[in-house]
């Protein structure tokens, strides 16, 4: 078959479109970042109306650049930044309030009410998640209690809830379309992963109305057409998956025990478990891995929230560095075997810690530290705390890893990766097509399309680029390691709340 796929992979810092062949090379590629907005310590939001807007813009200009027409498109694929909340007027479309981010902690108290009452066991029953504001579901309660007239709209059957996938189909199909993913609902924390539909319990508990919901399909699925003001006609979206279930699909990693680990603003590590989902003992979660013809393949996940936001914050933050680019000079210059460590908790640490209130901070400071250190500090921090998941992992009971099978924007710098396969002492590998959380969501598209037969086909598109195997010695990697851990500790329950 001709024409393209169309993967739509909105993100935390920027929206992106790609255009993909039926083989599952990317050929064209768009990208618009949006500002974040942090009106307070610890709360983290996006303006719905940038979501839309950029996802729009870059849709239009990758079919611009490719010289094709709507007509062209096989399928649309979507992907998202996952736990994201918007709640928005049922006819109008105006959101009610800002988009409340993924990253934002402020229901941290709320939270710990909760696990105070003793339903954290429940709730990881029933969702496989920890009580966290992390997920959606007290983001929702704190938007219907905090805006005026929300919750009296909300019972009324007027207000709308989504993650930003349902935003962004909603808007595609004007309307028509109110309706999620398994591994998207798998992530609110109003979701029964075992009995596959919201739960009321939890819904009852949080005071959210069932009205609001969207409905759940498979991931691979019929949303609806896209209407003629999106692009200009009428395209099948046929795939939906949160970001990292996304990167799983496009890592092809089917078999239990395969793991992938993406580096995005954040990096979120997850495994194939199968049909079973595994119960962690080390605060990891399990979640839907993605859920094809009402069969669900689950995974035990760990989430960093600081990655390549990291990265963003040396560069826009405080300004010691012109471009992402730039810290691979300075790594090179500082070397690995150094003793100043970054711990990146500026929103509080995510598994296996989940301590909302820690903050960040820069430790081994001596008066020979300078830019060079303190940037390679930020990039070796996202290596540690990868290994901080695997180490749950481990305790949990998983099979050693074969490898680990990196994707994301910090994948292209070699010298992270190496340093990566040092500290984790498991080899990486990188993809061919290293834009697999976007490859992903056009997968799930094309498989509901018919153009793959199965995921044995799926699987032979898959292709490692370069592998990266251990090189540090292991004292040094033991060495370095437990300096991480020390600064780690300093870090924790020290927010002035």
């Amino acid at each position: 078959m001709n024409g393209y796929l169309l993967a739509i992979d909105q993100g935390t810092t920027s929206s992106r479109a790609i255009l993909f062949t039926h083989q599952g090379k990317p050929a064209f590629v768009s990208q618009q970042e949006f500002p974040q907005h942090f009106p307070s310590d610890g709360w983290v939001e996006h303006n719905p109306y940038d979501l839309w807007n950029t996802t729009e813009h870059v849709c239009r200009d990758v079919l611009k650049q490719a010289g094709i027409q709507a007509r062209d498109i096989t399928a649309i694929g979507i992907t998202n930044q996952r736990e994201t909340t918007i709640v928005w007027d049922k006819v109008t479309g105006e959101p009610i309030y800002n988009a409340i981010v993924w990253q934002d902690r402020r229901t941290a108290e709320y939270c710990q009410e909760l696990r105070d009452q003793g339903l954290a066991d429940k709730v990881r029953d029933k969702t496989g998640l920890l009580i966290d504001p992390y997920f959606s579901g007290t983001k929702i309660r704190w938007i219907l209690n905090q805006v005026e007239g929300a919750r009296a709209r909300a019972e009324n059957g007027e207000l709308l809830f989504g993650t930003v996938d349902t935003y962004l189909m909603w808007k595609m199909t004007g309307g028509k379309t109110h309706a999620t993913d398994a591994t998207n609902a798998s992530r609110t924390m109003l979701y029964n992963i075992k009995t596959q539909q919201w739960d009321e319990e939890l819904l009852k508990l949080l005071d959210i109305p069932a009205c609001m919901l969207p409905k759940v399909l498979n991931c691979a699925d019929d949303y609806g057409r896209t209407e003629e003001h999106f692009i200009g006609g009428q395209v099948p979206i046929s795939g939906v998956a949160g970001d990292q279930q996304a990167a799983l699909f496009g890592q092809a990693c089917f078999e239990p025990g395969m793991c992938k680990s993406t580096y995005g603003t954040g990096c979120f590590m997850i495994m194939n478990t199968g049909d079973k989902p595994l119960t962690s003992d080390n605060q990891l979660l399990t979640t839907i891995g993605y859920c094809l013809d009402g069969k669900i393949t689950y995974a035990i996940e760990g989430s960093i929230f600081m990655a390549g936001a990291t990265v963003q914050w040396l560069r826009d933050g405080i300004k010691l560095i012109t471009n992402a680019g730039d810290s691979l000079q300075h790594a090179l210059k500082a070397g690995a075997d150094q003793s100043v460590y970054l711990v990146p908790a500026f929103t509080g640490l995510g598994a296996p810690h989940w301590d909302p209130k820690a903050r960040g901070a820069i430790v081994g400071l001596t008066r020979d530290t300078g830019i060079e250190q303190i940037v390679t500090a930020g990039l070796q921090s996202v290596c540690y705390q990868t290994r901080d998941l695997l180490e749950a992992m481990k305790a949990d009971g998983v099979k050693e890893l074969a490898a680990l099978r990196v994707d994301g924007g910090m994948v292209v710098n070699d010298w992270v990766m190496q340093f990566l396969a040092d500290i984790l002492q498991v080899q990486v590998d990188r993809p061919l097509v290293t834009e697999t959380t976007a490859l992903g969501a056009a997968m799930l598209a094309a498989l509901h399309q018919g153009i793959y037969s199965s995921l044995e086909e799926l699987q032979s598109y898959w292709q490692c680029e370069r592998s990266f195997k251990q090189k540090m010695d292991d004292a040094t990697v033991s060495r370095l390691y437990k300096g991480w851990q020390k600064a780690l500790e300093g870090v924790k329950h020290i927010s002035a709340e």
